[in-house]
């Protein structure tokens, strides 16, 4: 994945510091990251311990989308022309997006921030 990250203009400086530092965020990953172990650990998967890792069919039991993210999702894999393995890659994004903020579930804010990494993917991709 990558994300195009902009310089820092002399204005970006000036503003307030972000609400989340760097610690913050460390922390959010570490919690993210035990939660997906315990969750594959409870699956009696000890040798799976990240989304990254997951089979595509296990991901789809806990990836599984609300009403709302399972629509978005489908009118996105149909605009975007996702592969099944893209259409994978956006569910395993969108579970550790969703793990990062303690949700259960996967929202469909969580899938619609995958998809923009997805796209802004590809229009990298595009340009190159």
């Amino acid at each position: 994945m990558h994300i195009d990250v902009p310089a820092v203009t002399a204005a970006d400086l000036i503003l307030p510091p972000p609400a989340e530092g760097s610690r913050e965020v460390a922390a959010r990953v570490a919690m993210a990251r035990d939660i997906q172990a315990e969750r594959y650990a409870a699956l009696a998967m000890p040798n799976v311990r990240t989304n990254a890792q997951a089979a595509s069919a296990v991901l789809e039991q806990i990836a599984k989308p609300d009403a709302a993210g399972l629509t978005l999702l489908r009118d996105a894999a149909d605009a975007m022309q996702l592969s099944a393995r893209g259409y994978h890659r956006v569910l395993r994004v969108a579970r550790t997006l969703a793990d990062l903020d303690g949700a259960e579930h996967v929202g469909r804010v969580h899938l619609a921030e995958a998809l923009s990494y997805r796209a802004a993917s590809d229009e990298i991709r595009r340009a190159a």
